[in-house]
């Protein structure tokens, strides 16, 4: 495993520190969620990073406000008419 220091504005430190959350797996959760929302890892993987099942990471993910599925409203008027045409 790698080691990487990240250094904190001192307010965000004691911000972190109300989370009751060290800052390493703030930093791990942070990193896995942006992974996630940005389309890198799947919800699989991202549940695997953190320890939990893919069901639990997704429910997690979207009580954070992190669909499952992303997509534009031209993506979803596509995916309807291929429906549709079935």
């Amino acid at each position: 495993m790698n080691t990487v220091r990240v250094e904190l504005d001192e307010s965000l430190a004691a911000l972190l520190h109300q989370t009751n959350q060290s800052a390493q797996d703030a930093a791990r959760e942070m990193i896995v969620l942006e992974l996630y929302r940005r389309g890198v890892i799947s919800s699989g993987r991202a549940g695997e990073f953190l320890g939990r099942s893919r069901v639990d990471f997704i429910q997690y993910a979207s009580h954070l406000g992190i669909p499952l599925f992303a997509a534009t409203v031209d993506e979803w008027a596509a995916e309807k008419a291929t429906i549709e045409s079935l």
